[in-house]
């Protein structure tokens, strides 16, 4: 490592490696103090030995203040997207409700935020978005069809539709129903009732009954919608509320935002864990989305994060660490949900590792498999589960090199050496588990791959006939009930693969189709 005069001075610090690629942006106070630290004797996590190693020259960025340090360290890491920082992407992806920008605009799920109209959510849950969905088109007579027929149809017939197709409401009327749709969806339902409410007694001043009639519909549907969330604080600011759970290394976070005492949304986040990484984590997420008012944390915010928060947001932040009370609760609401959402469906992996007789519980399991149409397009999926969830994150796909026609061993036996040398040279960690789908000859061909790797892995093939399970070693396979939750697991992981494998030969025909 080349030897660098690092000043005493805040900054950012820059760790490349051999090819002079940026591998971490780190911030300090003291740039050559904290650059020191990490080669002292004291014990690193796993992540922060595996950086040291690959350090192969050390650069700085030095700044006046410590504040100035985290906001260059943000545009650094957007920058270059340093394999060692912080991979700041949702655990999970949601739809969101899209508005349409059409002339009577419509109501329509969005899994991205791309196209024009206006996006809301994301949602958490696809039956609490469904429902708010059907909610407001219902109640506010929203059209659904693709394209307008020249007469209603049977929504306008039954009461769920203003049939602007033949004209029946005007272009203004039609908005404004649109209009109060998005003051739900953007949390402001208060107001709207306040609206709804005078527009109801306008009506009735002027006799006409039936719009009276209809406000007083909407206005009881809305409020019964606001008896389903599941958060309720008397507050008129809003807040993030964020806790997070480290085990076996990774960082699993959850943030529930909360606008004006209503929980409309929640994030999950999963990472390495590092030194530093939630202030880091705070940096980088604010620094692409609204700060409020009052942040609930599970410890206290340095003072030069907070001071980062307070000039992103050109006012005062908050930032509590609750000992007692509804904060507290909250809080604690949250690490409950982060065991819940991560950890909940842990049963099924000590199933497994009980009947598989396994040493170690089998908390990350990959499996591959195989697809083609009569020997073309061949390729290869492998799927990745952790703690008895998919992590589409680490999802991988390959398009198969060394084999022609049908021969799905030795496809197998190619996916699986290209997998595992990757995490070798990358020094990354392994599975617990690996499953193949097939029966023992793709089994003995994975299991021969990684013994040329020098890896011991426990591996597993379940061949799909019989649901029949191939261990090495065994000559008889395994036949578990079909009521086990250890077989449903196992399958559930092997039909993920087969469906990610199916999806990309389907991509590869179609560009083969296209001249």
């Amino acid at each position: 490592m080349h030897n660098i005069k690092l000043p005493n001075s805040p900054g950012c610090y820059l760790f490349r490696d051999e090819k002079k690629t940026i591998i971490y942006v780190g911030k300090a106070n003291n740039i050559r103090k904290r650059v020191a630290s990490y080669f002292q004797k004291t014990p690193l996590d796993p992540k922060t030995q595996n950086l040291i190693r690959r350090i192969s020259t050390i650069d700085y960025i030095a700044t006046d203040t410590e504040v100035e340090a985290f906001i260059l360290e943000n545009t650094l890491i957007k920058q270059y997207q340093p394999k060692y920082n912080i991979d700041l992407k949702d655990a999970k992806t949601y739809a969101f409700i899209q508005v349409t920008d059409e002339e009577f605009p419509r109501l329509l799920i969005a899994r991205k935020k791309t196209g024009p109209g206006k996006f809301y959510g994301p949602f958490v849950s696809a039956q609490e978005r469904d429902y708010i969905l059907q909610f407001l088109t219902k109640t506010f007579m929203i059209r659904t069809c693709n394209k307008m027929p020249k007469k209603p149809c049977l929504r306008y017939h039954i009461g769920l539709c203003s049939a602007p197709c033949a004209g029946y409401i005007s272009k203004e009327d039609y908005q404004r129903y649109v209009s109060s749709a998005q003051l739900i969806l953007a949390g402001k339902s208060p107001q709207l009732l306040k609206q709804l409410d005078q527009q109801m007694k306008e009506y009735s001043k002027k006799m006409v009954f039936e719009k009276a009639l209809e406000r007083r519909n909407q206005i009881e549907a809305i409020k019964h919608l606001a008896e389903r969330q599941n958060v309720q604080r008397q507050q008129t600011y809003d807040e993030d509320i964020i806790n997070y759970l480290v085990r076996d290394g990774i960082v699993y976070l959850m943030l529930f935002k909360i606008y004006k005492g209503t929980l409309t949304n929640k994030n999950e986040f999963v990472f390495d864990e590092h030194q530093d990484f939630f202030e880091e984590f705070l940096v980088q997420y604010y620094s692409e989305n609204p700060i409020p008012a009052r942040i609930i944390v599970p410890v206290p915010i340095s003072e030069p994060v907070l001071d980062f928060l307070k000039k992103i947001r050109k006012k005062k932040v908050i930032a509590a660490v609750p000992k007692r009370g509804a904060e507290k609760q909250l809080i604690d609401l949250v690490l409950k949900n982060i065991e819940l959402s991560f950890f909940g469906d842990l049963s099924k992996v000590e199933e497994v590792k009980t009947r598989l007789h396994l040493q170690e519980l089998p908390k990350v399991i990959e499996c591959f498999d195989i697809s083609h149409l009569s020997g073309t397009s061949t390729v290869g999926s492998m799927v990745q589960f952790r703690n008895g969830k998919p992590d589409k994150n680490n999802y991988r796909r390959f398009k198969i090199r060394s084999v022609t026609g049908i021969d799905d061993v030795a496809a197998i036996a190619e996916v699986v050496r290209r997998r595992y040398t990757r995490l070798l040279q990358e020094q990354s960690s392994f599975p617990d588990l690996i499953i193949i789908d097939g029966g023992i000859g793709q089994l003995n061909k994975a299991l021969r791959e990684l013994e040329n790797l020098g890896l011991k892995i426990p591996i597993i093939a379940i061949a799909k006939q019989f649901e029949e399970i191939y261990m090495p070693g065994v000559s008889m396979p395994l036949r578990l009930s079909k009521k086990e939750k250890a077989l449903h697991y196992i399958q559930e992981i092997r039909d993920e693969a087969h469906r990610f494998a199916l999806k990309y030969n389907r991509l590869l025909r179609k560009k083969e189709l296209i001249p």
